[in-house]
């Protein structure tokens, strides 16, 4: 059942822990920038991968801006998909989500790092795999574009609870299809349409801009698809085995 709640600060439990923890990781991350090395996620080929990265990454982001808008759509969805569906739901939804964002992500990346690993020889691709990564933490990459290249793949840090929060915003779109949702504040568009065009636009940007900017397209698409089958699967069983 949903219900409106009466402050800006009485959020639901598992928004406002959320709220509160990558507040508190991003202000840790800047006192200590090598906290990103350790919770941040790297390919899986990296040497820097280590499994429990698939959760730490979504309490870490880059910029501040990179937080706030993360934050304030996991304030504005979460609330109210935390009321409608509980607590335990809720959190079951958005780390499924976060998760198969990530995971999503890591499978593109190895497939592009096999297909220009196969390109290489093979000494090459072994000086990548034993050095790169220290190299790239010092500000250096090689000479060479293709070394440059899979270096940069494999151990360029990912970070942010993006594809959790593209998970969030495909289920408000299919739960309130029709509510306005309003653009830089101004520009009204209901929710199903919203989900739409931020799906065209991921799916454009994974596609056919890969090198073009630093964003993990695939991971809020990951998120958005994650949520989709965990959403089918729900309402095929009508919620009850997740109560």
């Amino acid at each position: 059942m949903y219900y409106q709640r009466k402050g800006l600060l009485d959020l639901p439990p598992v928004v406002k822990t959320l709220l509160i923890i990558n507040v508190g990781m991003f202000l840790l991350s800047m006192a200590f920038p090598e906290m990103k090395l350790y919770l941040s996620i790297f390919s899986f080929k990296s040497e820097f991968f280590k499994p429990v990265q698939l959760i730490t990454h979504m309490f870490m982001h880059g910029s501040f801006g990179h937080l706030f808008f993360n934050m304030f759509a996991l304030y504005m969805f979460g609330k109210i998909l935390e009321d409608v569906w509980g607590p335990k739901r809720f959190f079951i939804y958005y780390f499924v989500t976060g998760l198969g964002a990530a995971l999503l992500h890591l499978v593109v990346v190895q497939l592009e790092v096999n297909s220009l690993i196969g390109e290489m020889s093979a000494d090459k691709v072994q000086l990548v795999l034993s050095e790169g990564g220290n190299l790239l933490m010092s500000g250096r990459n090689y000479v060479d574009q293709q070394m440059s290249d899979l270096n940069l793949m494999i151990n360029t840090p990912t970070v942010g609870a993006s594809g959790a929060i593209y998970g969030l915003l495909l289920a408000f779109g299919m739960m309130f299809p029709n509510v306005l949702l309003y653009v830089y504040f101004a520009i009204p568009i209901k929710a199903k349409y919203m989900v739409m065009i931020f799906t065209a636009i991921e799916i454009y940007l994974g596609f056919m801009n890969r090198a073009g900017d630093n964003v993990a397209h695939f991971a809020h698409l990951g998120g958005m698809l994650f949520g989709l089958i965990f959403l089918l699967i729900w309402k095929k069983h009508k919620f009850n085995r997740w109560q």
